[in-house]
C-alpha cells in the first residue's frame, strides 16, 4: 500500500510540473528585418505602427503581424490555430515613435489597453488597435488622435475583422496614415 501511495504522489508531482510548464508562456522574440507578416507576406518593419507576434503550440516560430489589429483578428478567425500560448503586441507607450514602434517593447496583449477608433492607421492603411501598458499613455494618445480605450477582451470582433471590402482596400493602400506618439 505504501508503494502505491508513493507512486501516486510521484505521478501527482509530475502532473503538477507539466501544468506549470504548459502554463508558462514563451517570451517574445525581438523583431528583426527577417520577420514576415502572416497576412500581408511583407517584412513587418516596412510598415509603421504597432506589430504583433503570437506563439502557437503547434508551431515552432511565432506568427508575426504587421499590425496589432491583425494580431487580434488571428485570435478570432475560425480557420486559425487555437492552441495559442502567448500574444504579444508593441507597447506604443514605450515606442520611439509611430514609424519605429521598437524591436523589443512587447506587451502581453491580454493585459494591454487598446485605443480603437482613432485617426491612427495600420501599416496597410486600415483601422488600428493601438496597444498600451499604461492608461495614462493611452489617454494621452486619445487626446491627440481620438478614439476610445478598451481592454483586449472588449475589442469588438467587427472592428478587427471589418468587411471584406475594407480589408481589400486596406491591402492595396500605399500611403499609411500617421499618428502622434510624442
Amino acid at each position: 500500500m505504501r508503494r502505491l501511495t508513493l507512486a501516486f504522489l510521484g505521478l501527482l508531482a509530475l502532473a503538477g510540473c507539466g501544468e506549470k510548464q504548459a502554463a508558462q508562456a514563451p517570451p517574445p522574440h525581438k523583431m528583426t528585418a527577417e520577420v514576415i507578416g502572416h497576412y500581408c507576406g511583407m517584412n513587418v518593419l516596412e510598415h509603421p505602427g504597432p506589430k504583433g507576434q503570437i506563439f502557437v503550440a503547434s508551431l515552432i516560430e511565432p506568427v508575426w503581424f504587421s499590425s496589432a489589429r491583425d494580431t487580434i483578428a488571428f485570435t478570432v478567425l475560425p480557420d486559425e490555430p487555437k492552441d495559442i500560448q502567448a500574444i504579444y503586441v508593441s507597447d506604443m507607450g514605450k515606442a520611439p515613435n509611430w514609424e519605429k514602434p521598437g524591436p523589443d517593447n512587447w506587451l502581453e496583449a491580454r493585459k494591454a489597453l487598446f485605443v480603437i477608433g482613432s485617426r491612427a492607421k495600420a501599416g496597410m492603411g486600415g483601422d488600428e488597435a493601438v496597444p498600451f501598458s499604461e492608461r495614462a499613455a493611452a489617454e494621452k494618445f486619445v487626446a491627440e488622435n481620438g478614439g476610445r480605450i478598451v481592454p483586449f477582451a472588449d475589442v469588438p470582433r467587427e472592428y478587427v475583422l471589418g468587411s471584406d471590402g475594407d480589408k481589400a482596400a486596406a491591402a492595396h493602400e500605399s500611403a499609411p496614415g500617421r499618428a502622434s506618439l510624442d
